[in-house]
């Protein structure tokens, strides 16, 4: 039967790729008869690494080694895209070797028309438009975890784990290892070496090394998704469907030390200073020295740790106009906390947060003059990640930031005052998950904490929690191969500190415990602590030929607080969300794949009052061109809001539809673009538009260009303003007033890339942003529950503008209202030069300008706009860097 089988798969082989698959060269050698591989032992495909003698390798991209000619090569690849379960169409073939200290790849990529083999240049991780080949390997066995090892026909390296059985979810695109490739494009098509040091790769201390591999190859020019091991698209699944890697023998997981001491300067040169600042004398300059440490624990634990790290590199967050009580939560691009934080970060609840390390500290600061830091320093940062062969993972994140001061002045000759802004923290967070069962399920505990350490007599103690903890159980249940999940989490929070702090956090826009309707949690201004809980689960079905739908469910009590170390928006919440979904992935002679989806979310607090009701439609089509098209529509009920007021009554919410729709090309097109409108109305006279588009050509093969324009123009009915006193009137003595506000937002967002080589890479990224708001209509609310705002200047009432802007208001008694109108005009850039002088060795040079204005004029924005952002005054910030990989053997 066997011999039946490989006779077979020679064939198909000899069909799909002719007869050069058995007598083309790959590089300067010819294949040996044994080119088709079909082994496998208990339904696994198996692919045999050969050992070859000590630096017997030069990796370039030539394959002209005759270490090449001896090994066992594999070539029956299967396409995904973009007809699953055919035969690539051009050949490929891989031959892997091995040696004390490195893992070789050695791959040939036939081509028929060589001159169609796309290689542009790009950075690091990004794929652009150019053929590619992987190398996928499950080190551990555990038929769930993987690293991937990608090079792009241009010589762009690419890597990534994927910590679930998934080769998209949860992908950690963070992990970079020190490794090695190059390539050559030729008349048969391309070729790539790969040189992995095992230092870089997590295995077991065993004689005889069993991983499991996978191999994928990308011709964009054809949408051609090609695998060793085939993957379908309607089941789930990715390490768990590897092949094995046999034949690595007597190798052992180093030492792994590795020490990346660096060096930065930098001058920040502020425009429109101010002469009579004492803190500004328009070129702070200022140096630091640090460090980054990773070492090998033993056979299954890596400790990362850095001293005094230094970001300046990083791309600056996009400027937003923020009008809600809650807190704007960005994603993390420091380096040292994207890798390796998928482990810390794989539950529910997001119990860590990394972006709280080394955020703005927290407390005020105002006077004539203020040197605030914007950032809190880390003075060092330690994490341990790893995992044993019983399938249990561990991972511990530990840091510890430095108090921090801001200094005021007043008029000039004033003496300067100090002023606590910032405690010194610690923070640390621990996660351990089992898994167990034929389908990878799991089952994980997480634990977190936060110590702060207040001067004697700081007001900080008055502001912020002493001591935070949190944490919490989940599992995550994975039945017939994973095409049922039956997930949940438990979890809890306790902070500690002092009766005004504990009732500002009480007060605080998570909470609003001060509601004076409230009937279930009420302020209590002696508490000197607080405990809350939360609870999901969910089962989902992600698995099938068509029908794909889920339940879950979420609780939240109302002293659940998470905020300290862990993010989250409010608590007290009961939510239910349900989800079903056709799907059709056959192509058909019109369209590739569709699905069509149904959505139903609800909400409620503990009072049992529903805050959200929301019916949605969705459906995405894939062209037979690769062109994708998304319709959504929503609509949105009537309910009860418990935050609108910001610690007043309930106020109802009004009705409202949305309407949405995208269209995007496909991968597969040298010039990428994009396109999404979205409209949305309500019942009260309040609407949104927004548009935006992306477009993504490449100019030459070393050049990157993108642009994307965003337009965004709203009325919004009920805006809070303010709160005051108004003894005896139906809302418990106070007036919440609103007003309807008109807003308008322009964004562009620019980036430019020139790849001299693979390693050397020059970087531009601006964000022009224009954004304006003007209050009209102001009125106040008219009783508890209710949507309906009473006007000012209607009955009894008067309202007038003065000529500050702000508004007087005759109602019984004489108020002002300040004015809230705003013309935002914002410009932040980034330039950066990188080049990797030698391996895991890294020259920054950056230029970063952050400029802002914001004026009270309520004028639309216009396209003119984002020029005047970049001719407002702000900061100009020049700095070097430069690391050295050291690899300790």
């Amino acid at each position: 039967m066997n011999n039946r089988l490989i006779l077979v798969a020679c064939c198909v082989s000899l069909f799909v790729h002719g007869p050069t698959a058995l007598a083309h060269p790959v590089g300067e050698f010819i294949l040996p008869d044994s080119a088709v591989s079909v082994s496998s032992v208990a339904g696994r495909k198996q692919m045999k690494a050969l050992r070859i003698p000590n630096n017997s390798m030069t990796i370039d991209g030539l394959l002209d080694e005759s270490e090449w000619t001896l090994g066992e090569p594999v070539t029956d690849f299967w396409q995904r895209e973009p007809m699953e379960g055919l035969p690539a169409t051009e050949g490929t073939v891989v031959i892997a070797l091995y040696d004390d200290d490195m893992l070789y790849i050695g791959a040939r990529m036939y081509s028929k028309n060589p001159r169609n083999v796309v290689g542009g240049a790009t950075r690091r991780d990004d794929l652009g438009f150019s053929e590619a080949v992987k190398i996928s390997i499950d080190g551990y066995l555990d038929r769930k975890s993987s690293y991937g090892f990608g090079v792009t026909a241009a010589g762009v390296r690419r890597d990534h784990y994927n910590p679930i059985d998934d080769e998209i979810k949860a992908r950690d695109n963070g992990f970079n290892p020190v490794w090695d490739a190059r390539t050559s494009i030729d008349s048969l098509g391309w070729i790539a070496e790969m040189a992995i040091p095992f230092s870089q790769l997590r295995f077991y201390d065993r004689p005889k090394q069993v991983w499991g591999v996978n191999f994928n190859r990308y011709i964009p020019s054809r949408n051609e998704d090609v695998y060793w091991v085939a993957r379908s698209k309607k089941d789930p699944g990715w390490a768990s469907l590897f092949g094995d890697l046999v034949g690595i023998e007597n190798i052992e997981p180093t030492l792994r030390l590795e020490v990346s001491p660096y060096a930065a300067g930098s001058a920040n040169f502020t425009g429109g200073r101010d002469r009579n600042n004492p803190f500004d004398d328009g070129s702070n300059i200022a140096g630091r020295v640090g460090a980054d440490l990773k070492m090998g624990l033993g056979p299954h634990f890596t400790l990362d740790g850095t001293m005094n790290p230094d970001f300046g590199q990083v791309e600056a967050d996009p400027a937003v106009v923020n009008l809600t009580a809650f807190e704007t939560f960005f994603t993390e691009r420091r380096p040292f906390f994207v890798e390796g934080n998928k482990l810390l970060s794989n539950t529910n609840q997001v119990f860590f947060y990394s972006r709280r390390i080394g955020a703005a500290p927290l407390g005020p600061a105002s006077g004539t003059y203020v040197d605030k830091p914007t950032n809190t320093t880390i003075l060092g940062a330690g994490k341990v990640s790893g995992r044993l062969s019983s399938g249990l993972s561990i991972g511990a994140l530990a840091a510890l930031t430095a108090r921090e001061e801001a200094r005021i002045a007043g008029s000039p000759g004033d003496p300067v005052r100090t002023l606590d802004v910032e405690p010194m923290t610690a923070y640390g967070v621990a996660r351990v998950e089992q898994e167990f069962g034929p389908f990878g399920s799991t089952v994980g505990v997480v634990a977190t904490g936060v110590q702060r350490y207040f001067k004697a007599g700081s007001p900080l103690e008055d502001l912020l929690a002493r001591q935070a903890m949190s944490g919490g159980g989940n599992w995550n249940i994975r039945m017939d191969r994973g095409t049922y999940e039956l997930n949940g989490e438990v979890g809890f929070s306790h902070i500690e500190g002092s009766t005004r702090a504990m009732t500002r956090i009480q007060a605080s826009s998570a909470h609003y415990f001060q509601r004076p309707d409230a009937t279930f949690s009420r302020i209590d201004s002696s508490k000197k602590s607080l405990t809350g809980y939360s609870a999901v689960i969910g089962l989902n079905k992600y698995g099938g030929e068509h029908w794909l739908w889920g339940i879950n469910a979420l609780v939240e009590s109302p002293e659940f607080e998470l905020n300290d170390i862990g993010r989250m928006t409010a608590a007290d919440d009961i939510d239910l969300s349900s989800n079903i979904r056709y799907r059709d992935v056959v192509p058909s002679p019109w369209y590739h794949t569709y699905d069509i989806g149904v959505t139903l979310d609800q909400g409620w607090n503990f009072e049992g009052i529903r805050q959200f009701t929301n019916i949605g439609l969705s459906t995405r089509l894939t062209w037979k061109s690769f062109w994708r098209t998304t319709l959504e529509t929503q609509y949105r009920a009537r309910a009860i809001s418990d935050n609108l007021t910001r610690g007043g009554p309930l106020m109802g919410t009004p009705q409202a539809w949305r309407l949405a729709g995208s269209m995007a090309s496909g991968v597969t097109r040298r010039t990428k673009m994009s396109y999404a409108l979205e409209y949305e109305f309500d019942e009260l006279g309040g609407w949104f538009f927004g548009a935006d588009a992306s477009l993504d050509p490449r100019p030459g093969d070393q050049w990157e260009f993108s642009v994307k324009p965003a337009y965004e123009r709203s009325v919004t009915a009920h805006q809070y303003v303010t709160t005051t006193a108004n003894p005896g009137n139906t809302t418990y003595g106070r007036r919440y007033i609103f007003a309807a506000i008109e807003r308008s937002t322009l964004a562009l967002q620019l980036r430019l890339t020139y790849n001299f080589t693979p390693d050397m890479s020059l970087e531009f990224y601006a964000e022009p942003f224009a954004a304006s708001g003007r209050y009209y209509d102001f009125g106040e609310l008219k009783a508890p529950g209710s949507s309906d705002v009473i006007r000012y200047g209607t009955g009894s009432s008067t309202i007038a503008r003065n000529a500050d802007g702000s508004h007087r208001v005759t109602d019984g008694q004489s108020f002002t209202i300040s004015n809230r109108d705003f013309n935002v005009r914002s410009f932040r850039s980034n330039v950066v030069v990188r080049w990797e002088w030698r391996l895991g060795s890294t020259l920054y040079f950056v230029w970063q300008q952050d400029k802002s204005l914001n004026t009270p004029m309520g004028a639309l924005v216009q396209p003119g706009a984002l020029w005047e952002s970049i001719e407002t005054t702000g900061d100009n910030i020049i700095a070097l860097k430069l690391n050295y990989w050291i690899p300790i053997d």
